[in-house]
């Protein structure tokens, strides 16, 4: 049982880099785009639908 811990730890910091890195690589950029994207169309939306562009009115 002694043996496999120290090899199951390393698999376990491995895959912990190995997450950590895809999370600030790729899921935080994706998301930042996805929800500065989002409110740009909600702004654009509510302009077009219900409050018209600014400076209008």
């Amino acid at each position: 049982m002694n043996k496999s811990d120290p090899v199951d730890n390393q698999d376990r910091a491995k895959r912990e880099w190995q997450l950590f890195l895809f999370i600030i690589i790729f899921l935080f950029p994706i998301l930042s785009v996805a929800f500065v994207g989002g409110y740009g169309f909600l702004v654009w939306a509510m302009q077009v639908f219900f409050i018209g562009p600014p400076g209008h009115g």
